[in-house]
This record gives structure tokens, sequence and C-alpha cells, in this order.
């Protein structure tokens, strides 16, 4: 009787980290997409994007790092960017 109760507390824990994940993939895919629409890149590949860097001016480019470094830091729960 432990032994499945065990198995079902693990399965349910497992079902919600899927969903926690799914949900993050989710959030990080959206904001992608945003970064495209608000930047105008019609190729929606990493190549589409590096192209677009590489006309950038210096002010523009460091505020597409700043907002990709404020959504990736998110990872961590902390201001700062990510140590792993």
């Amino acid at each position: 009787m432990k032994n499945s109760v065990l198995k079902g507390v693990l399965g349910a824990l497992a079902v919600a980290g899927v969903a926690i994940v799914a949900k993050k993939v989710i959030e990080r895919k959206r904001f992608v997409r945003g970064i495209f629409d608000e930047y105008g890149i019609k190729e929606k590949s990493p190549f589409g994007l590096a192209d677009k860097i590489r006309e950038m001016d210096d002010e523009q480019y460091q505020e597409l790092k700043g907002k990709f470094k404020k959504e990736f830091a998110k990872c961590c729960g902390k201001d700062n960017t990510c140590k792993a």
C-alpha cells in the first residue's frame, strides 16, 4: 500500500514539474516572438536576429542586450545574470 501511494505522489510531482517547464518554455517563446516583432525581424531564426544585430548601432544593441539579460535573469529568480 505504501509503495503505491509513494508512486502516486511521485507521479503527481512529475506532472507538476512538466507543467512548470512547459509554462516557462511558452513564456520564453512569447518573449522571443515579441523581440522579433518589435524590431521588425521577418526571418524567425537565430540568423535573422544576428543579421538585425549587425545592422544596429551601439545604443540599440545595448537596449536589446538589456532586454535579454532581464528576461533570462529570471531563470535564477535574481535581478542579476545567471551563473549557470
